[in-house]
């Protein structure tokens, strides 16, 4: 499926003012892209259904949330399509990520679009902000990830995690380690992905 502005305003209810704050930042990403690795290029042609609705369908599993944190934020992704859709909802999304380089980028995306935003340079598992949902796309194996999640859970958070093809596989693997209650719902940007909905995080061993 290929969408454009339109089709992807059509598809999420995003404002007029929502799209063009997407515009910009696709802008800035293709910009920023050309001098560092933040998304493959092939997939920038592709943005609104690829990344742009990618990210803004979890939008669909935690309508009330307010609160969000991006566990290895890289290009802003989930994170800064979450915050564009937080300015008018009144919420706040942490984006964090352990490299300054994709640090700095987001914070000027951030400062550009007048993000509800904070921007934390760290590694995910030595922060523990308190959020509605932690989120994360293409960081690591869910087992792994949510070892990096797990201070959010403990807190309250409900995860929702972007998995492709090998979802149901990932989530088996994670049940060796973690103890967990998990949904799997289609995504509506790619047949074979899943969103990966996690509670009542804790470890088996």
């Amino acid at each position: 499926m290929t969408l454009d502005a339109a089709g992807f305003r059509a598809a999420t209810g995003a404002s007029e003012a929502e799209v063009a704050d997407l515009q910009t930042y696709l802008s800035l990403l293709t910009e920023a892209n050309a001098v560092m690795n933040l998304v493959g290029p092939d997939s920038l042609p592709d943005f609104w259904n690829r990344h742009g609705l990618d990210s803004a369908q979890l939008l669909d599993h935690a309508p009330d949330a307010r609160t969000w944190a991006d566990l290895g934020a890289g290009a802003g992704l989930p994170g800064v399509v979450l915050a564009v859709f937080m300015k008018a909802r009144g919420g706040h999304v942490h984006l964090i990520d352990s490299l300054q380089k994709r640090c700095r980028f987001l914070q000027s995306v951030v400062d550009a679009l007048e993000l509800p935003a904070t921007v934390v340079w760290a590694r995910a598992e030595s922060q523990a902000v308190k959020v509605d949902v932690v989120t994360a796309r293409a960081v690591a194996p869910l087992a792994k990830l949510l070892g990096y999640a797990q201070a959010y859970h403990q807190k309250g958070a409900t995860g929702l995690y972007l998995k492709g093809e090998k979802a149901e596989a990932e989530v088996a693997e994670a049940r060796k380690v973690w103890q967990f209650q998990s949904e799997l719902f289609p995504s509506r940007s790619d047949a074979r992905g899943r969103v990966v909905s996690v509670r009542s995080l804790r470890r088996v061993r």
